[in-house]
């Protein structure tokens, strides 16, 4: 009885596990490289908005919350520990979960109104595209 109990375990563990990696490639592939205008690459959305970083964010650990996140919007996530390419999913404080690459985490700009601007590069010397 025990072999049986621990065979439908093993059986449920594998398709929960098959489940999450679907979840994971899905969710990632709402993250793409972009071709610039100016022959640059950089990371959007799947709606072609040009993700950022932080300067004052530190590897796994996003440091723009409160105001700040209102103006630069995480990236969100729906699944913990998903890992694709250099892509990871982080937990912040307040317990949502964020996209970020090499262990930095996106964020959108409020003030990108449309697929491929890029008007967040550089702001105050601390946000970035990302460049893969």
């Amino acid at each position: 009885m025990f072999k049986i109990a621990g065979l439908s375990l093993g059986v449920t563990m594998g398709v929960t596990m098959l489940a999450t990696m679907a979840l994971a490639t899905e969710e990632y592939e709402s993250i793409i490289m972009q071709g610039m205008a100016d022959g640059d690459t950089t990371l959007t959305n799947a709606g072609g908005m040009t993700l950022y970083t932080f300067d004052k964010d530190k590897p796994g650990a996003s440091n723009c919350n409160g105001g700040c996140a209102k103006k630069w919007p995480p990236v969100g996530a729906e699944t913990a520990g998903l890992v694709e390419d250099d892509c990871t999913v982080i937990t912040r404080k307040d317990g949502s979960l964020q996209w970020a690459y090499k262990g930095a985490p996106f964020c959108a700009w409020i003030r990108d109104a449309k697929a491929g601007q890029t008007s967040g590069d550089g702001l105050s010397g601390k946000w970035h595209t990302v460049k893969p």
